[in-house]
This record gives C-alpha cells, sequence and structure tokens, in this order.
C-alpha cells in the first residue's frame, strides 16, 4: 500500500518529484520512502536522479497488464483506427471507472486544434459523451456514490486531465444546473442509444459515443467520434457519423464474440529473481512490494480473469501471498473479484500511464546514454536515418548523447547530421534495411567509396556492430550497435565516440562493446514495454 501510494503522489506531481517532497505527500518516514524507491527502482518502475524520483517506462507494464486482459486495444482499436481514417476525425475507446471514465485507445488526427487526452486520463462521466452512456446502467448506490463526489468536488479539481469548472458553475445554482443536465442526458442515452457532447470537456469540442456491448448485453466500452466546432457543429455531427459509427460499433461486438486468444507468454521476472535483489539489495529492496505488483501484471492476453490458484502459479507466490496481495489491491481498487475469479480494474492506468505516454525514443534512451558515458568513460549518443530531404536514408541524425566526463571529450550536438557511410551509427542502419543503396563518399577522409560499401555493410551485418576509425574526422573512433523496436526493426543506433588515443581499434571494441549491447538492450527492453499501447516517437 505504501508503495503505491509513492507511485501515486509521483504521478500526481507529473512524473518527477523531489524525494523530500514524496515524503511529505505520503507520511512516510525518509527511510521508509528511500527503501520503496529502492525497490522501485529495481523493479524499473522509477529511477532516482539525484535528488528527485522519476517514473521510468518499466512501470508501463502494469498498464499494460490491464490493457492486454481487456483485450480491448487488441481486439477493437484497428477498427477504431479504421473508422479514424474513414471519417478523418478523432476516435476514442473508454471504459467506465467508478463514476468517471477512462481512456484506453486513441485515434487521433494531426490538426492543430484535435484531441489530447492520453491513454490512462480519468474524467468525470458528467463531462463527455460516454459518461451518460455508462451512467444508464448504474444502480441507486452509483448515483448516491456521483452526487458525493460532485458535492464534495464541484469544480473537478480532482480530475486533472480537464480544465477545471468556472465558479458560476461550481456554485450551489451551477451544481443543480449540471445534475439537472446530466440526469436528462442520461435519460436521453438509454432510449436513443447513442450520446452526444456539446462541448462539455472544453469550448470548441464535440463528439458523439456509442455504447460497445459484450455478448451478454453488458456495457464494455464507448466509442466516440470526436471533431472541433470548426468542422462540425454539435447538431451536424450526428448525421456526418453515426451511420459509419453503428456498423463499427457491429463490427467491435462481432469481434467481442470470437474466441478468446491464447495466453500471451509475458515475460514476468520469477521468484527467484526476487530472491536475488533481496540477497543482493538487502533492506533495499522490500520483496513484499515486488510480489504484490507482480500479481497485477498476471493478467494479461489470455488471462483476462484469474482463479486465486492461476494468480499464486504465474507469480510464484505461495497460495497464502497472493490472496493478501489481491485482497489489498481489491481494497484499493486495482482489482476485482467475482465468483472466484479476480480481474485488472481500470485503476491500474492510474500509476503513472498516462504521464508515460508523451515518451519520445531520446528521452527513453537518454538515461541509458548517461550511464554508458559514465560506464566507458566516452560520449554516447543516438542517431537515426534522416527520412527527409535530399539526402534522405543516406545521412544519420544525431537525436541526443551524452558527453564524457573528461577533459577531451567527443561532443557530438543533438540535431546534427553525418554521412551514414562514414559513421558507425550510420553503417549499422544501412547494414540493418532490406537494401542498401549507395551513397557518396565523405571528401577526403572517407576511406569508403560506394564500390566497398556493400563489402562493409555486410561485415556490420555478420559482427552485429560497426567500427569506424578515423573516416569522419581525423582520430576520431566510434562504435555502434543497433537498437530494434518490438517488431524487431532497427529505429535507431547507440554508439559511443571516442579520440583514437593510440590505441588499437581491438582495445576499444573489448572495452566498449560489451557495455554498448548491453544498453542496447536496456533501450529495447523499455521500448518494448512503451511501445505495446503507445506510440514512441523516433525523430
Amino acid at each position: 500500500m505504501r508503495a503505491l501510494a509513492v507511485l501515486r503522489a509521483l504521478t500526481a506531481a507529473g512524473g518527477r518529484a523531489a524525494v523530500s517532497d514524496l515524503v511529505r505527500a505520503t507520511g512516510l518516514a525518509r527511510a521508509t520512502a528511500d527503501r520503496l524507491l529502492s525497490t522501485l527502482a529495481r523493479l524499473g518502475h522509477v529511477r532516482v536522479e539525484g535528488r528527485d524520483a522519476v517514473l521510468a517506462p518499466g512501470l508501463l507494464e502494469l498498464g499494460n497488464a490491464y490493457l492486454a486482459a481487456t483485450g480491448l486495444p487488441d481486439r477493437l482499436g484497428p477498427l477504431a483506427d479504421r473508422l479514424a481514417d474513414t471519417l478523418d476525425e478523432s476516435v476514442s475507446l473508454a471504459v467506465p471507472d467508478g463514476d468517471g471514465m477512462r481512456f484506453v485507445h486513441q485515434a487521433t488526427r494531426r490538426r492543430a486544434m484535435s484531441l489530447a487526452f492520453r491513454i490512462g486520463d480519468l474524467l468525470p462521466a458528467e463531462r463527455g459523451a460516454p459518461g451518460a452512456l455508462f451512467a444508464a446502467d448504474w444502480e441507486p448506490a452509483d448515483w448516491r456514490r456521483w452526487r458525493a463526489r460532485r458535492a464534495a468536488d464541484p469544480a473537478d479539481a480532482g480530475f486533472p486531465a480537464v480544465p477545471p469548472r468556472g465558479p458560476e458553475d461550481a456554485a450551489p445554482a451551477g451544481a443543480r444546473r449540471i445534475a439537472a443536465d446530466f440526469t436528462a442526458r442520461v435519460a436521453a442515452a438509454r432510449a436513443a442509444g447513442w450520446s452526444p457532447d456539446d462541448q462539455l470537456i472544453e469550448p470548441g469540442l464535440v463528439a458523439v459515443a456509442m455504447p460497445v456491448r459484450d455478448p451478454a448485453g453488458g456495457t464494455v466500452c464507448a466509442v466516440s467520434v470526436v471533431s472541433h466546432t470548426s468542422r462540425h457543429t454539435a447538431a451536424a455531427l450526428p448525421d456526418a457519423v453515426l451511420c459509419r459509427l453503428r456498423d463499427t460499433v457491429a463490427a467491435m461486438e462481432e469481434a467481442l464474440t470470437a474466441p478468446s486468444p491464447a495466453a500471451a507468454a509475458d515475460a514476468r521476472r520469477p521468484a527467484a529473481w526476487r530472491r536475488a535483489s533481496k540477497q543482493q539489495l538487502g533492506p533495499g529492496f522490500v520483496e513484499s512490494v515486488a510480489r504484490g505488483l507482480a500479481v497485477l501484471t498476471a493478467f494479461g492476453t489470455g488471462r483476462a480473469a484469474l482463479t486465486l490458484s492461476a494468480v499464486a502459479e504465474a507469480t510464484g507466490l505461495p497460495r497464502a501471498t497472493a490472496r493478501r496481495a489481491l485482497i489489498t489491491l481489491e481494497h484499493l481498487g486495482y482489482t476485482t473479484a467475482r465468483d472466484g475469479l479476480f480481474r485488472p480494474a481500470p485503476k491500474v492506468l492510474d500509476l503513472g500511464f498516462a504521464q508515460l505516454c508523451g515518451l519520445t525514443l531520446p528521452a527513453l534512451a537518454r538515461p541509458h546514454l548517461a550511464a554508458l558515458a559514465e560506464r566507458v568513460q566516452d560520449s554516447a549518443s543516438l542517431a537515426v536515418l534522416t527520412a527527409d530531404g535530399a539526402d534522405a536514408g543516406q545521412t544519420v541524425q544525431y537525436v541526443t548523447g551524452v558527453p564524457a566526463a573528461r577533459i577531451m571529450s567527443v561532443t557530438i550536438s543533438p540535431g546534427s547530421r553525418a554521412p551514414a557511410h562514414a559513421t558507425a551509427p550510420g553503417r549499422v542502419l544501412l547494414a540493418a534495411r532490406p537494401a542498401a543503396g549507395p551513397a557518396a563518399p565523405l571528401a577526403d577522409r572517407a576511406a569508403t567509396g560506394p564500390a566497398g560499401l556493400p563489402a562493409l555493410l555486410d561485415e556490420v551485418r555478420a559482427d552485429g556492430h560497426a567500427l569506424v576509425d578515423d573516416e569522419l574526422e581525423a582520430g576520431l573512433r566510434s562504435v555502434a550497435v543497433a537498437v530494434h523496436d518490438r517488431t524487431g526493426r532497427a529505429v535507431a543506433a547507440v554508439g559511443v565516440s571516442t579520440h583514437a588515443g593510440g590505441r588499437p581499434p581491438t582495445a576499444t571494441r573489448a572495452a566498449v562493446l560489451p557495455a554498448l549491447r548491453e544498453t542496447a538492450a536496456a533501450i529495447e527492453a523499455d521500448l518494448r514495454v512503451a511501445g505495446r499501447y503507445l506510440p514512441v516517437p523516433v525523430p
């Protein structure tokens, strides 16, 4: 419970906070907070950078487990994407979460004014088209909970994803008007089978939503078509989109009748890993935290609902330990239990998922590059093949880097470009392409002309790395390996640049290559987690 409190506080702070601030926010003793952060860092969920704690990409594995268990992004996401392409409007999938709604998939249009909500963002039910559809199924207890929340937070301060309400809406008269309006919209949605949003979230945003039901008739999620008043008025949007929206909902409901997919072999940490971490870190590793969070990752594709025995088997935990973890998680709202089956709840996405939605490849790689530069005492960088201009695919662009902490170091500025065939990152990426095209030689320093490049690229493919010596600049030596995404495609290269300094290339290779490969593997591991349900932009 205390570890989850730390993650919630760090999430509320935007993903980065001073450890002292986390101590104040959670009420924990400093020593306890340090032990919890040490454990969470070992799990890959946070990083500790000096006096600050930072959410790390590994935390996304918790939200990924929930999304995979629901099957909604995997089964319905492609249909939502197709609808977005057909209508040229943003389309989203949302699920109910208490008296709110939470996004689980987005297909956005690239416009100056477009939908900007993140996967995992929580909105009040009354401030969006899906909320009225979900409330149509509410029981009296749900309505009581909603009224209590509205009374306690009339300005929606507890929902940072939406703009706060103005004083007139938060006043008693405004609160009564909002409640009456929502009740009427729920009744209309129940009768019509769809619900509109006329700038409920913020001015200019309009939407139409329909429920997607499972074979038993329960509402699984809602699919929304979202536009702007510069393109459609709230009155005109239903006529423009409802026909195709209905067809998509029918296809989604058909997709939900398909047999459940086989359980995926997700890479969960075995019990032996937890024991080894405890032996290595001692008091700095709180094994109960690792066990409890392992229960959340027991769910996934083909594992939407699990018995206690299945959870214990998947995590390698004793049944009693798994049961205590499930009871705790259910008490906190992260799992639900019914008829002996446990399921992850949408609240799991509260644990940093939305805050990590904006990760780019350079941001993801930079902490690993910093560790690499410190380890080898040479400059480290990440580069990609350029995709624009007359030299597209023939030059590399360095997108981030960390200089070495030494008197003479190699400095490669982010944004700088170089001919791909004359650099180690460039050769790695050229070798990874299905067919490497010809490259022009680089003035007098290029030891490789167009005729010799194919043979060199064959060597790079065989070795799994490239070493370039004295070509881009006199005395400059670089070694690089590829970074692959979830599909196995080489999307970038991580390299180390150094001054030759009289050291033979074989010595540089022996000193640098093991650490370089470990760094690439660490970046790839984060990229696999971050890229499962979120796009990770590559410059």
